[in-house]
């Protein structure tokens, strides 16, 4: 199954399938947007452009992933066409920034809630619960985070995951380092290492490429708890409760189950349910 694109055409036919249950704002918004549909402004979304199954921009110019198709609902419960939606590459160390500096409205970008992230933001939802995984070929002996004794594992420069692994479960591990993920499926492939770490989410996502479909499996570990929520600008209580109501209206007429299934399906990714809108869990 490949990735779902988000074109104009099928963003259009997604969006307008749905009844627009706030509008994109009025003289009083905080955003730093236009209105909406009926004001003829943008909404500007910061998403990641390199995570396939997540945030994806295509070689098209098209955007694929979960995060896309949740800001692309939201979007369009807050009032807004789909060429109304200007999609901008926000990456991890640049979000606070970004949201504070006005460059985006919102981010729908595997951002972690986190109480020091809530001190600089605001965070709608959670829309996603992830845990830290290891993603191994299907036939693959590793089963717990211990079998990573004396075995080779993978992860991406600067990630906490790995050495999450070694200091909590086996310290025994050989840590990989590469440049990115696609370098560790490459490892993994060859058989160069065991295994690879991070967000089960983000694992899926890799995992559900058409090269790599088929070759590995998730072990479907809960090594951590990782609750994605949507940032807003911090004080903008406002924007919060407008995309709220829109992540609830998604969980209840299953857009939010068919899109999670749509993008990693393929990986077979035994996702948690969707969690309560305004409830985190530790």
């Amino acid at each position: 199954m490949k990735l779902r694109k988000v074109t104009a055409a099928a963003a259009a036919a997604f969006v307008l399938s749905l009844t627009a249950t706030a509008c994109g704002g009025d003289d009083n918004d905080s955003s730093s947007s236009d209105t909406g549909a009926s004001g003829g402004g943008k909404i500007k979304v910061g998403i990641k452009y390199d995570q396939p199954g997540l945030g994806l921009k295509e070689p098209d110019g098209s955007f694929s992933g979960f995060d896309v198709d949740v800001a692309t609902y939201v979007a369009g419960e807050l009032g807004y066409e789909p060429d109304q939606i200007e999609f901008v590459e926000t990456k991890s160390a640049d979000r606070e920034n970004a949201l504070a500096r006005g460059d985006v409205d919102f981010i729908a970008a595997t951002y972690s809630i986190t109480d020091e992230r809530k001190e600089k933001v605001d965070f709608a939802g959670p829309y996603l619960l992830a845990h830290q995984d290891l993603l191994v070929k299907k036939d693959s002996d590793i089963t717990e985070a211990t079998d990573l004794n004396d075995k080779k594992l993978c992860s991406v420069v600067g990630s906490t995951s790995a050495q999450n692994v070694k200091k909590d479960f086996a310290p025994k591990a050989q840590l990989t380092e590469r440049g990115g993920y696609s370098e560790c499926l490459s490892a993994l492939q060859s058989g160069a290492v065991d295994a690879l770490t991070t967000d089960d989410s983000i694992l899926a996502g890799y995992a559900a490429q058409d090269q790599y479909k088929g070759q590995f499996k998730l072990a479907g570990l809960k090594l951590s708890n990782e609750n994605y929520g949507i940032g807003v600008k911090k004080g903008d209580t406002e924007m919060v409760n407008k995309i709220n109501a829109a992540l609830e209206k998604m969980v209840k007429d299953k857009a939010w189950e068919k899109a999670v299934e749509e993008n990693f399906g393929p990986a077979d990714y035994k996702y948690e349910p969707a969690p309560k809108i305004g409830n985190i869990v530790q």
